[in-house]
């Protein structure tokens, strides 16, 4: 059964450049192990990065033995769900890509404050 975005249908992909997703497979799919949830696909603020760095969450420095090459602003990327909530509530959420965004964040989120941020 293919995976479901946050609107009901299925699920497009967030980006293959940077290559995203707990499974990097660009898209923000998900399963039991993906303890962080990662299946927000945001477009990267230049003030959400510095916000997650200062969280302790360094998204800019490449890790190539983690396939991370670093991102930049206007990169999208699958955030962890609970991440992109402290940073609503911080005022620096970054735009969201809905039609990419798994239906599992709204157990977290409501739809409503992902329309707010939609791209």
């Amino acid at each position: 059964m293919p995976a479901l975005n946050v609107l009901g249908t299925a699920l497009q992909a967030c980006s293959y450049d940077p290559l995203t997703g707990y499974f990097r497979d660009g898209c923000c799919n998900t399963d039991a192990h993906d303890h962080g949830t990662h299946v927000v696909c945001a477009k990267v603020t230049a003030d959400f990065l510095a916000y997650s760095l200062q969280r302790g969450n360094d998204l800019v420095t490449p890790r190539p033995e983690y396939r991370f090459v670093g991102l930049r602003p206007g990169d999208r990327w699958c955030l962890c769900v609970n991440r992109w909530l402290e940073a609503l509530q911080a005022g620096v959420a970054p735009p969201v890509h809905l039609e990419a965004t798994h239906a599992k964040a709204l157990e977290r989120v409501s739809l409503e404050q992902l329309k707010e941020y939609a791209l």
